[in-house]
């Protein structure tokens, strides 16, 4: 199916999203790889994470053009390698996303809600932070909080940090889309974020972007 969206946020963010229906023979025709992505593409043995690969490729091509490459930090952070945009990327089930900015940080992270997230919601979620009772709600409550933190966790990029304790997303009532208020606290950051989420069928979706110094 390709790209199923370009959001754009303003004149220097994108948001992509990619569905995957393809099967890896034609996404292998879609990518455009050079030779470091062909050796990382070889290291992967599921075919599921070939597709998500092969997807990200695709999908910023998509974006910037078959020229655009992306490169790895120690910590497995990805940038664009001629540095002309910030980039994070998520993927989850059959669904890729890209965000890209020129000027500000970015953060994005999507789930599809297929696990009983109630379960180990203790080992992401905080006293300060609140909950509906709605067992309906409940659930995709909880993955808008997830996706928030992790969102938050990678625009930050320091290690170090708790998603329970050191992230704070302010109370908020879920809906099919709307605005999240996030916080990033420890001993060295302090920064508060605006974070944006979205439904997609099955799937919760959250972005923010930021200038951080």
């Amino acid at each position: 199916m390709s790209c199923i969206t370009k959001h754009y946020l303003n004149e220097f963010s994108v948001v992509g999203v990619w569905k995957i229906e393809e099967d890896i023979s034609t996404l292998l025709k879609m990518a455009v790889l050079d030779a470091e992505d062909r050796k990382r593409y070889r290291e992967f043995r599921s075919n599921s994470r070939k597709l998500e690969f092969l997807s990200v490729r695709a999908l910023l091509s998509e974006l910037l053009g078959n020229e655009a490459r992306i490169v790895y930090n120690k910590n497995n952070k990805p940038f664009i390698k001629d540095g002309s945009h910030f980039i994070s990327i998520s993927h989850s089930f059959r669904l890729t996303a890209i965000m890209l900015s020129t000027n500000e940080q970015v953060g994005i992270d999507l789930e599809y809600m297929n696990a009983n997230i109630g379960a180990f919601a203790s080992k992401f979620i905080n006293r300060r932070e609140k909950v509906v009772k709605d067992p309906v709600k409940s659930r995709y409550h909880l993955y808008l909080h997830w996706c928030a933190k992790e969102a938050l966790y990678k625009i930050c990029d320091k290690e170090g940090i708790s998603i329970k304790h050191n992230i704070i997303i302010e109370p908020f009532e879920p809906e099919d889309s709307g605005q999240i208020k996030g916080r990033v606290k420890t001993k060295n950051i302090d920064l508060s974020f605006d974070l944006f989420y979205s439904r997609y069928e099955n799937y919760a979706i959250v972005w923010t972007k930021k200038k951080i110094l």
